[in-house]
């Protein structure tokens, strides 16, 4: 039985494609986006998740960690994640999970077969029926675990139920076949069209997302190319007219959804240890969305601004 690596199961989705849908967050990517919203999914591995506006800050966490990763100071509980990891995966460990009273600390991320996550799936089949929705697969980056994810949407394909496959573009030929063999929609990012902006603030090089672009279009799987618009990165009236003639060149056919800047994932980063690296940007003005759908509109596409 094929296993995954999940960190979320999001039921009632509306964001995630048509209708309302079970969206399954894959963990683990290989792209290094400063705007992630879902900072949870970079590592594949497990990690500890802190709530700081739900911690009584009472101590019971840290008196039960048997690696002495959690001290409880007079402001808060301090994690020392090193000393978390090297005791081992949380995943198998949770004392400290178990020890909270208030939910203030999870486990993010576990391994899952796919018979549990359809047992998930089921539970909402008369709601996609009546709302034409479906399954998504997100991320992470669901290219890092193909084998999984096909064997999803293949039993979602057996039972009638929309597939969607939510991603950056960045894996093998051979995985995205795989997963495209059950697949009937595609959300698609397109991040940046200067290659070596796109190495250096991504990390991946964007050659092999084109490149998996053109076969999806070849395949002629339904596709929206989604467009994270940042500012300071890829929203001036040149960068986005150049992401349209890409679009055109590899994906003529695509919807086109344009997604403004957010920081809906700050506090995320804060529970996790990590720095969000946006913290000083700003967000999209409307004239802005606006003048970026106009440009791919001229090129021909249809054009949506999310919310």
């Amino acid at each position: 039985m094929t296993d995954g690596i999940v960190f979320n199961i999001q039921r009632y989705s509306i964001d995630d494609g048509p209708g309302i849908r079970t969206t399954v967050f894959l963990k683990g990517c290989p792209l290094r986006c400063p705007w992630c919203s879902n900072p949870e999914s970079q590592s594949v591995a497990p990690q500890l998740f802190h709530r700081h506006t739900s911690c009584v800050k009472c101590g019971a966490c840290a008196a039960g960690c048997p690696a002495g990763a959690l001290r409880l100071t007079e402001d808060a509980i301090v994690i020392d994640r090193e000393k978390c990891e090297a005791h081992g995966a949380c995943e198998e460990c949770k004392i400290c999970v178990d020890a909270c009273v208030n939910g203030a600390l999870e486990i993010k991320g576990g391994k899952m077969t796919v018979q549990q996550v359809w047992k998930v799936i089921r539970r909402d089949a008369v709601y996609y029926e009546t709302s034409g929705g479906g399954v998504t697969c997100s991320g992470g980056e669901i290219l890092s675990q193909p084998d999984f994810t096909s064997a999803i949407f293949k039993k979602c394909r057996e039972e009638g139920i929309h597939t969607c496959a939510d991603t950056s573009g960045f894996g093998t030929r051979a995985a995205l076949d795989k997963i495209l063999d059950y697949t009937d929609l595609v959300y698609f990012d397109l991040k940046h069209p200067d290659p070596r902006l796109h190495l250096e603030h991504i990390g991946v090089d964007s050659g092999v997302i084109l490149d998996n672009l053109r076969r999806v279009s070849e395949r002629g799987v339904a596709t929206t190319l989604r467009l994270p618009l940042i500012p300071e990165y890829n929203n001036s009236p040149e960068a986005i007219e150049a992401l349209a003639h890409i679009a055109k060149q590899y994906a003529p056919d695509a919807a086109v959804s344009i997604l403004p800047y957010h920081r809906y994932g700050e506090n995320k980063y804060q529970a996790l240890g990590m720095r969000y690296p946006l913290a000083e940007l700003r967000e999209n003005t409307a004239s802005e969305l606006d003048a970026a759908k106009v440009i791919f509109e001229k090129h021909g596409f249809k054009c949506e601004v999310s919310k």
